[in-house]
């Protein structure tokens, strides 16, 4: 890509002939940006305005980029960003051009803003006893409600609107979000996926979830609808693992979203934040812990295996303090960046940073960036942002895309960093942006490398602030023979050179290690391990992979580095590095040089090692994507290619195949993926067509057939089925009410309704298990309390349970004619839930019945939800048994929730388990009553927590 920037784009033909012209330089310049791309003669490509941008030119994202500047060069129009996602023919960049896009105007300078910056006694960061992201928010929404928190614009060029968010709005919007998504039925601890672009909504969903209880995913939209198939693929995969239970995106992306739903079982809602809003009802609060998963990243592991880092709350907060105080951040920096908030470095180390120390956040578009990069720079200048962050590739493309005329009256001068990460550093990179960019008022000390990974939260170390970037050069021969790293002497002509990453943030530990699992000394390249505060607990799901991760307490980075006074130097992934004969090669330095050769993309290069059992070491492969197609141009390449690989090596390699373009694999940033493209390799699918769109989605539609035909069938017998026991309801509650309403006495009452609760368990199909019936005191009056998740509760303590108990309901049931009726006959004791004075007679009315013997039947979580989970337990039931000393007994109920939730008519087949705990005898020790009630309440509760096979939600509700 860096020679297609010297290239000029062809003109467009000076003629009246009106329309033709127009199609005319458009394949012209589509027909040179090619040539320039592929290093060949125009006159070799075959092409038509439907000629496919991906299956037939092999355009990659930045390929893309860089035709459309042109176009705009030529024809001076600005194309909407979105037609880089959008357009995938030259026909479609055909149609924006007769549509009379904007004029290309002269880059104008864009003014600065008044400042965002807030003095240090005005905005503090969140307290250290803060204990979750929420509790953060909340204490800046109450002590400071209208700072700004976020700016975001799609490209800040001036003429875009900016919206901006306070922190008191985010907590209010997000509160909305929440009560949408418990309407919808969220359960403490499930997975919700963020399918959005960057906009003020992510961030309101973002929160918004964890509010509600929930543990949010974010997954990157679709790139091109060319690329469909591969997302739909790697997404199920993280969805499935994830199980996933609702997914929030836009409008636009809900056909992508149905494509994912048809995979993934337990996808249930497809919403818009919009929709999520719009909710009336309350949100119901739910008391966040430090140790609850606030956040899972997918990091870039095989479809079938996806690797999902879980961090909690403790771990971000952790994390994002070490960084705080490493880079000194305060609510007079402001952070600006483009980074896409579905991957770490910009979710937590930017933007969670900015809301934790109370600094505001500028986001633009990453899409906006890659179309024009100047307007990062422009946005850093309009509101003087102090911090900035982007991987080595943005520093790169600044370098290459952005002339000077653009970027007349730029200053950087309020920088004071910009962190390099998240890939690669290149000192090549350091050295040309700092030097471009410094008569623009960039500072070269503000370029500051950093290093961090997914299992470590994000951040592990980072260079000294005030530092020009450190780069060390070493004798290639003793490094990639032995790993030792000894520097090299001034006149050397071919050193290898690395970037230091600087010191370990607080609280890091690592160790390197060599192939047998020993510690290295200085200078010495090894296998890195780590542990810190922020470091996860594992992978989501998946024990076999999260045991690989930990050694002794220590965790795998998958990198390999070696340290040198303290400083800290990546040398590369230990995956990626080939073991031949004993000596280490590290594939980045082979890609470039066989990206360079002409007929080969750049870019588009794989190095990677496959095991050979003949001879015990790895096979150098080197896979490279062309688009030659006649026999003696391949020949040629393949012997550039080996020619090329001995001058680096002095060896040749074992195989070299030429591929056609989109054959080697990359991330959604744009990263190669070495081991997904060796599996490829090795399973003989290189070279597989790149297939049209149309024909992804009837794969993927056909593939989601047969699963989708399972549901529906399985609807309809859920249906079948839900008919059936209502049929069977009505069958029996029928008799059953007349026979009890003429039952003079409630032990026969609760006999007949005990046969009748019974055969319509048996006769619908559910099976019910009742455990420790032993423990129900043989006489004496007691209380019965157990846990309320289902309308069938009542029904299945009448099946569960010998003897007859006198039920304590709420006193609206009394009002009601038929219901009144039979619960009267049940010998049913009523109680007043909200006037105060009413309750306390009430109450003292059932200590009475208690103390005259009775045995009492109470739901003490008084009501329930759809939303599993264990309810505060209300104190009247224990208050009784305390005041006429008789003990407590607590049953747990399992399986009920399961067959019919609140919020739903349709029962469901399933099995329920009742468990009899032991008695909770009133405390001889306490003579008070209150307090003997409130040690009976935790002591029964704490026996029915694990039975009942359901989160304690009552820990989990605010006061």
């Amino acid at each position: 890509m860096q020679d297609l920037q010297a290239q000029a784009a062809p003109a467009p033909p000076k003629s009246t002939t009106g329309p033709p012209d127009i199609e005319a330089a458009l394949l012209a310049i589509v027909r040179q940006t090619w040539a320039d791309l592929n290093r060949r003669s125009p006159a070799q490509l075959r092409l038509t305005l439907d000629s496919s941008f991906d299956r037939d030119l092999g355009l990659d994202s930045l390929a893309r980029v860089e035709l459309l500047l042109r176009v705009e060069k030529a024809f001076g129009l600005r194309m909407p960003e979105q037609v880089l996602e959008e357009a995938e023919t030259p026909r479609a960049l055909l149609r924006v051009l007769k549509s009379a896009g904007t004029p290309l105007a002269a880059p104008a300078e864009l003014p600065m803003v008044e400042s965002l910056a807030a003095t240090a006694a005005d905005v503090l960061p969140a307290p250290a006893g803060t204990a979750t992201l929420i509790e953060a928010l909340e204490w800046h929404a109450r002590r400071t409600p209208d700072r700004v928190q976020i700016i975001h614009a799609e490209d800040f060029s001036g003429s875009a609107p900016e919206t901006r968010v306070t922190y008191g709005q985010m907590l209010e919007r997000a509160e909305r979000v929440a009560a949408g998504l418990q309407a919808r039925g969220l359960g403490l601890q499930q997975a919700v996926a963020i399918m959005l672009p960057t906009c003020p909504e992510y961030f309101y969903a973002y929160l918004g979830i964890l509010i509600a209880g929930g543990i949010p995913v974010p997954i990157y939209p679709p790139a091109r609808l060319s690329q469909i198939e591969e997302h739909v693929r790697r997404h199920v995969g993280i969805l499935s693992n994830a199980e996933v239970a609702m997914m929030i995106t836009i409008p636009e992306a809900r056909p992508v979203a149905r494509l994912l739903e048809a995979h993934v079982a337990s996808l249930c809602h497809i919403v818009t934040p919009a929709e999520l809003m719009q909710e009336t009802r309350p949100l119901v609060r739910v008391a966040l812990r430090s140790t609850d998963i606030a956040f899972i990243q997918y990091t870039s592991g095989s479809t079938g295996n996806p690797k999902g880092v879980m961090l909690t709350h403790a771990n971000l907060l952790a994390n994002i303090r070490a960084i705080g105080d490493t880079i000194g951040i305060s609510s007079q920096d402001v952070f600006m960046v483009w980074l896409p908030l579905y991957h770490d470095f910009g979710l937590i180390a930017a933007w969670m940073s900015s809301m934790i120390y109370g600094d505001p956040f500028v986001v633009m578009s990453p899409l906006a960036f890659l179309m024009r990069p100047e307007r990062w720079l422009w946005a850093i200048h309009r509101h003087r942002a102090t911090l900035t962050a982007a991987p080595n590739f943005a520093y790169e493309l600044c370098v290459k895309r952005i002339e000077d005329s653009q970027i007349q009256g730029l200053d950087l001068s309020s920088l004071r960093l910009c962190a390099n990460a998240a890939e690669p550093i290149s000192p090549d990179t350091i050295e040309r942006f700092t030097a471009r960019f410094e008569k623009f008022g960039f500072k070269p000390e503000a370029m500051v490398p950093a290093y961090g990974l997914a299992e470590a939260t994000v951040g592990l170390a980072a260079s000294p602030l005030g530092r020009k970037p450190l780069i060390d050069r070493v004798q290639r021969q003793p490094f990639v023979r032995w790993g030792k790293a000894l520097p090299a002497l001034p006149n050397d002509p071919n050193p290898l050179r690395f970037v230091s990453c600087g010191r370990l943030l607080p609280g890091f530990e690592v160790r390197l290690l060599d192939r047998s699992g020993q510690p290295v000394g200085e200078r010495v390249e090894g296998r890195l391990e780590f542990r810190g505060p922020s470091a996860t607990a594992g992978y989501y799901r998946n024990p076999e992979l999260t045991a690989k991760l930990f050694h002794d307490g220590w965790l795998d980075s998958g990198d390999r580095a070696y340290l040198a006074d303290g400083e800290l130097y990546l040398t590369g992934r230990v995956k990626d590095i080939i073991i031949r004969g004993g000596r280490n090669i590290y594939p980045h330095e082979l890609e470039e040089a066989v990206g360079a050769i002409p007929g080969i993309r750049r870019g588009c290069v794989a190095v990677f090692g496959s095991p050979d059992p003949h001879s015990g070491t790895e096979r150098l492969v080197v896979l490279a994507e062309t688009r030659a197609t006649d026999a003696a141009e391949r020949e040629r390449l393949c012997a550039e290619v080996t020619r090329t690989v001995v001058e680096r090596l002095g060896e040749p390699p074992d195989e070299v195949m030429l591929a056609p373009p989109q054959t080697v694999l990359k991330t959604s940033s744009g990263k190669l993926r070495r081991a997904a493209t060796r599996e490829l390799y090795e399973a003989g699918l290189v070279g597989s067509p790149v297939r049209a769109v149309w024909w992804q989605v009837l794969r993927l539609v056909g593939n989601a057939l047969l699963p989708a035909l399972r549901r529906r069938a399985q609807a309809l017998m859920d249906a079948l089925y839900a008919a059936y026991a209502w049929l069977l309801f009505l069958l029996a509650a029928l008799p059953t009410w007349l026979v009890t309403a003429l039952t003079p006495h409630p032990a026969w009452a609760w006999k007949v309704g005990r046969l009748s609760a019974r055969l319509f368990l048996w006769l619908s199909g559910t099976r019910l298990e009742v455990r420790g019936l032993e423990n129900l005191p043989r006489t004496g009056p007691y209380v019965l309390v157990a846990n309320h998740a289902s309308y069938l509760d009542g029904i299945v303590v009448v099946a569960a349970l010998p003897g007859y108990y006198s039920f304590v309901a709420k006193q609206e049931l009394k009002s009601q004619l038929i219901p009144r009726i039979y619960l009267d006959r049940l010998g049913t004791e009523y109680v007043e839930r909200f006037a105060i004075r009413q309750s306390a007679e009430d109450t003292q009315r059932i200590v009475r019945a208690a103390l005259a013997g009775r045995r009492l039947a109470f739901f003490p979580e008084g009501t329930f939800r759809s939303t599993p989970g264990l309810l505060p337990f209300r104190l009247g039931a224990f208050v009784a048994a305390a005041r006429a000393r008789a003990c407590v007994v607590p049953v747990a109920i399992r399986g009920t929730r399961a067959i019919l939730p609140d919020g739903t008519w349709l029962p469901r087949h399933g099995a329920i388990t009742v468990t009899i705990g032991k008695p909770v005898m009133p405390p001889a020790d306490v003579a008070d009553s209150f307090t003997a009630a409130i040690r009976m309440r935790d002591e029964a509760r704490a026996q029915i927590l694990p039975h009942c096979g359901e989160p304690d939600f009552g820990q989990r509700m605010a006061a």
